[in-house]
């Protein structure tokens, strides 16, 4: 297992983390399977992002965010605006 499978697979327990074959463009499909192995989330990845340790962290915490939408533990309006904040803090920060 590579180093950022290893991460992701850390990250996202207790979820069993594949992350898929690379496609021509380089991106990865990363699908998280709950304990009894049904798919949960589905997220194509790209190459940048999974060799870049920042986008990296910000592709768990939208694979954690989706999590709770699907869980029903938060809103999906309330998710789309927390991560409209953050956007436009990061833009401002420029």
């Amino acid at each position: 297992m590579d180093s950022t499978a290893q991460l992701l697979v850390d990250a996202l327990a207790p979820y069993e983390v594949d992350l898929g074959l690379a496609r021509p463009d380089g991106g990865r499909v990363i699908t998280l399977r709950n304990e009894a192995g049904e798919v949960v989330v589905e997220r194509l990845v790209r190459q940048i992002e999974l060799n870049d340790r920042t986008l990296l962290t910000d592709v768990v915490d939208g694979l954690r965010r989706d999590l709770l939408v699907r869980g029903a533990r938060i809103d999906p309006m309330v998710a789309a605006a927390a991560l409209d904040r953050t956007r436009v803090r990061s833009f401002a920060a420029l």
